[in-house]
């Protein structure tokens, strides 16, 4: 059996480099060429399991819209690049100033607004900035969870900052969320520089080879980093929300992982909730190499429908649930170079496609989500739960229910 299982494994990897090598050669490059941008840019890490979706992709039909879940998660670091205090002040207030503003114009079926997922780094906490992230929350725009960069880390080591930020930002500025089963503080997770779990082939950025079970054991539900292509850290598993299993004594344990599905349970140490990844050919370099395609929303790369379109079609969803299909985007929101694109016309435009394209009531049902509700509605699918996923945003709380105005 294991033999075969290699021999399958193997037979996908070359399967997908073969595609790939047809198709980009056949557009003038060497294979020389070719190789050499695949190297660069780790899609050999993931070209496999890439083209497995491809030929195994499912379009289940059946009665009912497809439910289109959205999720943006921002590495929002106000001290990025050395800034002075009033650069950090500036790139805050810009954000309280402008996204009001812009995300008040549109609503998905549920009567909400565009939702923003602010991932704080613990290692720039500033009091006042905190507070002016949680009065967006207040005001219905987002919610606040936790990122962390650190670099030859000791498990204990990581295990006191994540457990004194985790306090600080629920007991100081009334942020993050209680397990209503234990009343612990927990809190959603983004890894700085894309280390999760060690993962840089290096060392660097990281040094906690156990990094998931500390992550659980300190209240993390679930981990939002992947996908990180075109870095070196990206997974071999893509396109897809599951558990990992920690191996303590080697990196990278989320290299793979069972996925989450109807009926399932925890079967891991830690919820990996990835965004899109896939070739976009629509979308070329030089004319000729297909971009990657991984969800970043950002001044080099606005949204597109084009984008939107292939976001929603590589089908992320919870296993026997596949008309609710997630979609988790990111962005580093504090650079002022990408400014312009978040917070103006590029984003505006996004949102107004969403609307249009995937939220008729009838074909499709859009729905705009913090990172906690993303991981509610996950669960509720796991435990069978069907329907508007609208009604389950809240599933984990104590108490839940419709809260705005359903359209689907």
């Amino acid at each position: 059996m294991a033999s075969r299982k290699l021999r399958l494994a193997t037979s996908w990897y070359f399967m997908g480099f073969g595609i790939l090598l047809i198709a980009l050669t056949g557009l003038g490059l060497g294979a020389a060429g070719l190789w050499f941008s695949v190297r660069r840019n780790h899609i050999d890490i993931w070209a496999p399991a890439y083209v497995r979706g491809l030929v195994g992709r499912s379009t289940e039909a059946g009665a009912g819209p497809v439910h289109i879940i959205l999720c943006v998660a921002d590495h929002f670091e106000p001290g990025w690049n050395g800034a002075t205090y009033e650069e950090e002040r500036r790139r805050v207030e810009t954000w309280v100033k402008h996204y009001p503003a812009m995300a008040s114009k549109h609503r998905d079926a549920d009567g909400v607004f565009p939702q923003h997922t602010f991932f704080y780094p613990a290692e720039q906490y500033r009091p006042e900035h905190l507070e002016a992230l949680a009065s967006l929350r207040h005001k219905g725009f987002g919610d606040v969870e936790i990122h962390l960069h650190h670099h030859g880390d000791t498990a204990e080591a990581l295990r006191r900052k994540l457990v004194d930020f985790k306090k600080v930002l629920h007991e100081k500025h009334g942020l993050l969320h209680l397990n209503p089963q234990t009343g612990e503080i927990e809190y959603g997770f983004i890894h700085g520089n894309w280390a999760l779990d060690n993962s840089a082939p290096d060392g660097r950025y990281c040094g906690v080879n156990n990094e998931l079970v500390v992550l659980r054991q300190t209240g993390c539900y679930a981990d939002f980093t992947l996908p990180s292509a075109p870095e070196e850290t990206q997974t071999r598993k893509i396109n897809s929300i599951y558990y990992a299993l920690d191996d303590p004594m080697r990196p990278k344990s989320h290299d793979t992982g069972k996925d989450v599905e109807v009926g399932g349970n925890a079967a891991g140490d830690l919820m990996i909730i990835q965004g899109p990844l896939a070739l976009n050919w629509r979308s070329r370099k030089w004319g000729l190499l297909p971009r990657i395609e991984n969800g970043d929303l950002s001044g080099d790369n606005p949204p597109t429908p084009e984008r939107v379109d292939l976001w929603v079609r590589q089908h992320i969803h919870v296993r026997g649930r596949p008309k609710w299909v997630f979609v988790k985007l990111h962005a580093h929101g504090a650079n002022e170079r990408h400014m312009p694109v978040l917070l103006g016309k590029p984003m505006e435009d996004m949102f107004s496609y969403l609307e249009a394209a995937y939220n008729d009531g009838l074909q499709y049902c859009l729905h705009y989500v913090t990172a906690r509700e993303m991981y509610n509605l996950i669960k509720s699918a796991e435990a069978g739960l069907d329907g508007n996923p609208h009604q389950y945003r809240q599933y984990r709380s104590q108490t839940f229910g419709l809260t705005a105005a359903q359209t689907c």
